[in-house]
């Protein structure tokens, strides 16, 4: 019988893919700590909607300031050591923020530049680290590998995080982000362990705005993942319209409370978690196009019960199918990205995706706030409905040509040496089983969170 590490992380995905995992799943934990202790912060400090508002504002405002530009640098720079700089960063941020909450001098302005500080980092974080995971494993291991590294998020992010956040801050602001800046450190310790990631290859380095332009020039000339972005972006916009008013739709209009609207969102965390479980066996024996539009069909249904309902254990059944099915397209999403995007054009094009996802956000969460405002608190899920739905019928077609697009043709990481270690990143004994198992994106098998 396999073992627990076996099963969490094979060994045919290679050592440094462990090293990737377990560096995630530590920062993860911290990022689960500020995801309840930084609001909880910003409400001890003022009372001002404006300014609690400025604080959520502040977690996806630099992916539309500085998204593209970390793309960019993703894609010239050592990947790995980008991640690690980054994520030091973020740990001096915050080593900051421990200070001024200790000495007692910290007030509203010092969080909210704290807030934008770490986001900035943030963004470089996320992106360049998204990048490592198809240089580590081999095409057939990336859905694994997504699955994994979205189950840490749930886990640690979503479920474990939080309650020890609220903890921590009741017992001393400071603590949950002395906490958390421990975690972001041995983040790097941990991703340090890895081989040295390679450079992708550059004759030259062309100024920033340059490299971006490439990468907006490849994406648009590429109708499978422009087509991808763009449905990604379209319906982050509906499903961001009535998420924005979500809290006085739970507390006024299913009157749950605020313990309700919490366990909301563990509903939806334990939906994600019971996908994790069940994502190998539908990565076998369901085709990527099935699960994408049962996924994006889901979506819209889920629309629609919100608008209906009125009764909250039911609310908290909807929400559970939710994490579980976005864990799977959020999956199948990225896995299908990284497997058509060329190595060296990884960072550009994460980044206009994640630059579609706020952006979308921003634009349904305005959308949302003024039509809950007009027609009540039901009337986004209604327009998030009617979205969805003809985003979906517009769609439907063009998920075949995404899921049936040939894989970019490059060396495999398995059989690739590292340049420090002289190790492959993957185990060599295996590469002639997992060719044999391995089934492209043209015969059927799926792609991406």
């Amino acid at each position: 019988m396999p073992s627990l590490g076996e099963l969490v992380a094979p060994r045919r995905m290679g050592r440094d893919f462990r090293w990737l995992l377990a560096s995630s799943w530590t920062s993860n934990v911290g990022d689960g700590v500020a995801l309840a202790a930084a609001p909880l912060l910003i409400a001890s400090m003022t009372s001002s909607p404006i300014l609690v508002a400025a604080g959520a504002i502040l977690q996806f405002l630099p992916w539309l300031l500085f998204g593209l530009h970390a793309g960019a640098i993703a894609d010239r720079f050592d990947r790995r050591r980008l991640v690690m700089v980054a994520n030091a960063a973020r740990a001096i941020v915050l080593a900051a923020l421990c200070v001024f909450l200790v000495t007692g001098s910290a007030n509203i302005w010092i969080v909210l530049a704290v807030a934008f500080l770490y986001g900035t980092a943030e963004v470089f974080v996320d992106t360049a680290g998204s990048t490592l995971l198809p240089m580590l494993v081999k095409p057939a291991d990336l859905g694994t590998g997504n699955a994994r590294l979205q189950a840490g998020y749930l886990v640690a992010n979503q479920f474990a995080g939080p309650p020890l956040g609220a903890f921590l801050f009741a017992a001393g602001t400071a603590w949950p982000f002395l906490l958390e800046v421990v975690c972001v450190a041995f983040a790097v310790v941990l991703v340090s362990r890895m081989a040295r990631t390679p450079v992708p290859p550059r004759e030259q380095h062309a100024p920033v705005h340059t490299d971006i332009a490439e990468g907006l020039r490849w994406l648009w000339r590429n109708p499978p993942v422009r087509m991808l972005v763009l449905i990604i972006l379209l319906f982050n916009v509906t499903w961001a319209a009535p998420w924005g008013v979500l809290v006085l739709y739970a507390t006024e209009h299913l009157h749950m409370g605020a313990v309700g609207y919490g366990a909301l969102t563990t509903a939806s965390a334990a939906g994600g978690i019971l996908a994790t479980v069940t994502f190998g066996w539908l990565e076998r024996h369901v085709s990527f196009a099935t699960l994408m539009r049962v996924v994006l069909t889901l979506e819209v249904l889920m629309h629609l019960a919100f608008a209906l309902t009125s009764v909250g254990w039911v609310a908290l059944i909807i929400m559970f199918g939710f994490g579980a099915y976005a864990f799977v397209w959020g999956t199948i999403s990225t896995t299908v990205r990284q497997r058509l995007v060329p190595h060296a054009l990884q960072g550009r094009v994460a980044s206009v995706n994640m630059v579609g996802v706020f952006g979308g956000m921003v634009i349904g969460q305005a959308l949302g706030g003024v039509i809950a405002e007009t027609w009540g608190l039901t009337a986004p899920w209604w327009f998030a409905f009617g979205g969805a739905l003809l985003t979906l019928l517009v769609v439907w077609r063009p998920i075949s040509q995404i899921v049936s697009a040939a894989p970019v043709a490059e060396e495999e990481p398995g059989d690739r040496e590292s340049s420090d270690e002289g190790q492959s990143t993957g185990d060599a004994d295996t590469d002639d089983q997992e060719t044999g198992d391995r089934r492209t994106a043209g015969e059927g098998q799926s792609k991406e969170p």
